[in-house]
C-alpha cells in the first residue's frame, strides 16, 4: 500500500541496500559468532582520543552543534592546505554526493558514471529526476575516455569513485587530468574519494593535482572508513570556494551533529595513530589477496579496504553458503562478492570459509 501522492521519481527508484547484518544473518541461518564483511567498516574502534573527544562533546548536546562546523572546516583546511573556503562538511561524503544533485541536477539533466560503482549514484539520480547514462567498466577499472565520449551538452555531473566501489580499482590523478581537460567547464566532476586512505600514494592527490587546474572538480572524502566514524557519519569535500558556495546552500541544518565534529577533529589531532590503524589494514589487504591468489583467485588491484571477487553467475550461491559458514560478505548479483579486510582472525575465517565454499 501506498500513501500519499508519491512522487513518480521516488516511487520508481530503487532503495539503497546497506550490507547485511550480522545478526540478521545469525537469524536467517540459525547460526552464532556470524562476522560482518559486507559494509567496509573499519573493524577497530576509535582511537582512545577520538573516543574521549565524543564523550566529552555528549555533555552539551543540549545544544545545537556549529551549522557550518567552522572548526572542522579550518582543520581539514590546515590539514589539506587549502582555504577554509575550499572546504564543505556533511553527515558522511555521501551527503555531499546528495547535496550535488540537489544544487545541480534537474528533472531530464543527466549523470554520467560508471558502472558499476557506488549505488547511492542512480538513487540520488532518480530522486532528483535525473536521467542516468551509465559506462561500462573494462576489466574492473573506469573507461575515462568512454565516459569522458558519455558527456553531452545535457551533462551536470559526472562521478568518479576512485578507488571505485565495489571493484576496489582506482586510476592515476595524471590519467584523471587528461580526462578533465576534455570536460566542458559547466560540467561538474565529482572525484569520489572515500576510500583515500587505503590508496597508494603514488596515485597522486586530486586536491593538489587537479583542483588548482580544474574549478568545476569537487573531491569527496570521509572519516567513516580510516578513521572508523562510520556511526557518526561525517565526511568533507574539497573544491573552488564559489562551488563550495552554491553546494552549501543546500546542507540542512546542523547536518553535521556535535559528537561527529568532535571526533572529526580528535581524528585530525591524532592523524599519525589514525594512519597506523590503515598501516594494519593494508598489511592485511596484502596477506588476504596473497592467500586468495594461493586458492587460485586473482583479485583486481584494490585501493580499498575491501576486495572484489568476480563470481559471476555463482555470486548468490556462494554468498549464501558463506553465510551459513557466519561469514557476512556483500554480493552484487551475477556479478561478484565484495569482501571488507577486517581482522586477522576474521580475515582467517573469510579465507577458509572461501576455500570450502569455492572448493566444491
Amino acid at each position: 500500500m501506498t500513501i500519499g501522492r508519491v512522487r513518480p521519481a521516488v516511487a520508481a527508484m530503487p532503495s539503497y541496500r546497506p550490507g547485511k547484518d550480522a545478526k540478521q544473518a545469525e537469524a536467517e541461518h540459525g547460526i552464532t559468532d556470524a562476522i560482518k564483511l559486507a559494509s567496509n567498516e573499519n573493524p577497530m574502534p576509535p582511537i582512545a582520543g577520538v573516543v574521549e573527544a565524543i564523550a566529552a562533546a555528549a555533555a552539551g548536546i543540549n545544544r545545537y552543534a556549529d551549522h557550518r562546523a567552522t572548526a572542522m572546516r579550518a582543520a581539514l583546511a590546515a590539514q589539506l592546505g587549502v582555504a577554509a573556503e575550499a572546504v564543505t562538511v556533511a553527515p558522511g561524503s555521501s551527503g555531499i554526493l546528495q547535496q550535488l544533485f540537489l544544487t545541480f541536477v534537474d528533472a531530464g539533466d543527466e549523470v554520467v558514471y560508471p558502472w558499476r560503482s557506488f549505488e547511492v549514484y542512480p538513487v540520488y539520480t532518480q530522486l532528483v529526476g535525473g536521467t542516468a547514462v551509465t559506462v561500462p567498466l573494462v576489466d574492473h577499472i573506469v573507461d575515462l575516455d568512454a565516459v569522458a565520449d558519455a558527456i553531452t551538452p545535457s551533462t551536470k555531473l559526472v562521478f568518479l569513485a576512485n578507488a571505485n566501489n565495489p571493484t576496489g580499482t582506482a586510476v592515476t590523478t595524471a590519467q584523471l587530468a587528461e580526462f578533465c581537460a576534455r570536460v566542458p567547464d559547466d560540467v561538474i566532476v565529482c572525484v569520489d574519494e572515500a576510500y583515500r586512505e587505503f590508496a597508494d600514494p603514488a596515485l597522486g592527490d586530486p586536491v593538489t593535482d587537479l583542483l588548482p587546474r580544474f574549478p568545476n572538480v569537487i573531491v569527496t572524502r570521509t572519516f567513516s572508513k580510516a578513521a572508523g566514524l562510520a556511526g557518526l557519519r561525517v565526511g568533507y569535500a574539497i573544491a573552488h570556494p564559489d562551488l563550495i558556495a552554491s553546494v552549501d546552500k543546500t546542507q540542512a541544518p546542523f547536518a553535521v551533529n556535535a559528537l561527529a565534529q568532535a571526533g572529526a577533529l580528535a581524528a585530525i589531532d591524532h592523524q599519525a595513530e589514525v594512519d597506523a590503524r590503515v598501516a594494519v589494514l593494508l598489511a592485511e589487504r596484502s596477506r588476504v589477496v596473497a592467500a586468495l591468489t594461493d586458492l587460485g583467485w586473482a583479485p583486481p588491484t584494490s585501493q580499498a579496504n575491501f576486495v572484489w571477487l568476480d563470481t559471476g553467475e555463482r555470486t548468490d550461491g556462494w554468498f549464501v553458503e558463506l553465510e551459513r559458514r557466519g561469514v557476512v560478505t556483500r554480493p552484487f548479483t551475477g556479478e561478484g562478492i565484495r569482501v571488507t579486510i577486517s581482522t586477522p582472525e576474521e580475515n582467517d575465517r573469510f579465507l577458509a570459509a572461501w576455500a570450502d565454499v569455492t572448493s566444491g
